[in-house]
Formats: structure tokens, sequence, C-alpha cells
């Protein structure tokens, strides 16, 4: 997954997670980031990804800053990807994701998509408060 440049990140060894009462399994829970309460997500099973790490070697990676930020288990550090090679399609993309990418890159045979997390995200908390 490829996000903005503009978007603010950071990649958190280890932070505990305080879990959330009555959460669906991709809601972790929610991390305290300086004061600030960021909601925590494994995408693996909402995108129907398998979960082959241990979550002991799974990392956090906060994306956005205040009231946007949210944070995703990553299983390595974040990578500069190029975006020269675009795709002249996009490759089969799970449900979940289809409305949340634009575009495809290849390099070194693997698959890059623009992601718009920001959107993402927001229709996942929408999904939340319709679950009320």
């Amino acid at each position: 997954m490829l996000i903005g440049q503009d978007t603010s990140s950071e990649v958190l060894e280890r932070a505990p997670v305080y879990p959330l009462p009555k959460a669906p399994a991709w809601l972790l829970g929610l991390v305290n980031l300086r004061g600030n309460l960021v909601p925590v997500f494994n995408v693996k099973p909402l995108l129907e990804l398998e979960d082959g790490d241990a979550p002991d070697k799974s990392r956090l990676l906060i994306l956005g800053g205040g009231d946007k930020a949210v944070g995703i288990l990553i299983d390595g550090l974040p990578q500069l990807a190029a975006t020269s090679n675009a795709l002249p399609r996009l490759p089969p993309l799970p449900v979940a994701l289809r409305p949340y990418v634009t575009k495809a890159y290849m390099r070194d045979n693997t698959v890059w998509l623009e992601f718009d997390h920001y959107g993402f995200f927001e229709a996942l908390g929408g999904r939340m408060a319709g679950a009320d």
C-alpha cells in the first residue's frame, strides 16, 4: 500500500493497545499517543488476508495526526516505492479495498497500491457508528 507523500507517519515498536468492549475483530482498540487516543486496526481480517506473523513481531504504523490519526499493524518497516511504472488497470482487490485504490504500480515483482487511507478508515468509522 502506498500512502500520500504529505501524510505524517511514525512507527511504534511496542505500544500498549487498550481493547474496546464488543468491538469487531479488526478494531484492536486504542493507543495513547502523547495524550491523544488513536484507534488501532488490524486490516488483514477486514481485507481477507492471511495473518501469518505473530502479533509480537508486528509494529504499529500511525498515519496522520490529531483526530484523523489511525494506527495499523504492519509486519515490516515502511519503505519508499517508485511510482513510475503504473499498471494499465488495477489487479483484483478485496471488496472492502476497491473504492479506496486509484492506481497500482509494479516494482521488483511487487504490486503497490495507491491507497486513500483517510477515506477507508472514515468508512470504517461509519460502519462502527452504524453498528450502535
